[in-house]
């Protein structure tokens, strides 16, 4: 486990704060988040759009985008929604959440658009 990389993250570093999985890897590319997309489709999740100022993305609260688009699965209009919202907030990290019915719970969460940091 000697080669497993230290991801240090401060309070005081705004850069260094990461949030998820998906955080720590590099800015995924269009095709990439539709794949994500088509993911959360595919498995029958409800996709909902959040977002945040990057001051405030370690709080548990992000303003959400309209309601969840429930049973949604038209691929391009949650990426239109997801635009749309960076659009509005262009300053703010944007993260397309998955709710999985079964569970009850967020299945998929992902920074999409990343704020700028203060």
């Amino acid at each position: 486990m000697s080669n497993v990389q230290d991801y240090p993250s401060r309070l005081s570093d705004p850069a260094s704060r990461k949030m998820g999985t998906f955080a720590y890897l590099p800015q995924m590319s269009k095709d990439e988040i539709r794949k994500q997309v088509e993911w959360i489709v595919q498995n029958g999740w409800n996709p909902a759009i959040e977002h945040t100022e990057p001051a405030h993305a370690t709080s548990n609260y992000w303003y959400m985008w309209k309601l969840p688009m429930f049973g949604e699965t038209d691929v391009d209009a949650i990426l239109s929604e997801l635009e749309s919202c960076h659009k509005a907030n262009p300053d703010n990290h944007v993260r397309l959440l998955g709710y999985d019915n079964f569970t009850q719970s967020q299945g998929a969460n992902m920074i999409v658009y990343r704020g700028t940091p203060v």
